[in-house]
């Protein structure tokens, strides 16, 4: 019996810190049938907010005929929250605690944090945005002092690379500075990213009788 792949729509609701993450994942593997809507990303700050938002944007999804819904979180400091979500909804979400173990992959991640537990990581998107997502929710720019009240106990930042991007790279060297930590630069690339969205959004496989033989 032939076996033909059949593409089913898969709706991912994600971090808008890693939108560009999985739209570059959809053009490389030519996953025409996801489609993404983001929650904002400097919520990556702030929680607390997600799992609310996870629910109404859940919803609506619903509501408008999305029946393969993928959440594109991990725990991300929701306190279960979002797996409590999923196991309400029957849906999945990116395995992992956050963006810094899948993009490093989480196995290898979670196996090296606990010699690894005074560093302060950093994301394309953490490193391009740093001052709106660290120098300003903890108000740095009006209280230096603050920096070695909140930072005293890390003894470095690791920028995790999703791209090869010089500009980048001196961007994180002068958060480092900045915070007056030591520096490490590590290019992951997408980590298990990839994979998740990739069978997040596998087809379903449908079955069709074979063809009738010829007459005699």
């Amino acid at each position: 019996m032939e076996q033909r792949g059949r593409s089913e729509k898969v709706h991912v609701i994600a971090c808008g810190a890693i939108a560009r993450e999985i739209l570059a994942i959809k053009d490389a593997n030519h996953l025409d049938y996801l489609s993404l809507e983001c929650l904002p990303a400097i919520w990556h700050v702030y929680p607390g907010k997600i799992a609310p938002a996870l629910r109404q944007k859940i919803a609506e999804a619903r509501s408008n005929g999305h029946d393969k819904i993928f959440i594109g979180y991990a725990e991300c400091g929701t306190q279960g929250e979002i797996d409590k979500i999923c196991a309400e909804e029957g849906i999945e979400r990116i395995s992992g605690p956050h963006c810094y173990a899948f993009f490093s992959g989480t196995e290898k991640f979670l196996a090296e944090c606990d010699t690894e537990f005074t560093a302060f990581y950093l994301t394309d998107l953490i490193t391009r945005q740093f001052e709106a997502f660290v120098i300003e929710p903890l108000k740095l720019d009006r209280h230096p002092e603050l920096r070695d009240m909140v930072f005293g106990n890390y003894t470095k930042i690791v920028y995790l690379a999703q791209t090869e991007d010089k500009a980048l790279q001196d961007k994180a060297k002068w958060a480092a500075d900045y915070l007056k930590l030591d520096y490490e630069y590590r290019f992951t690339g997408y980590g298990d990213l990839d994979r998740e969205l990739t069978l997040a959004a596998r087809p379903a496989v449908s079955a069709e009788p074979p063809a009738a033989a010829p007459g005699p």
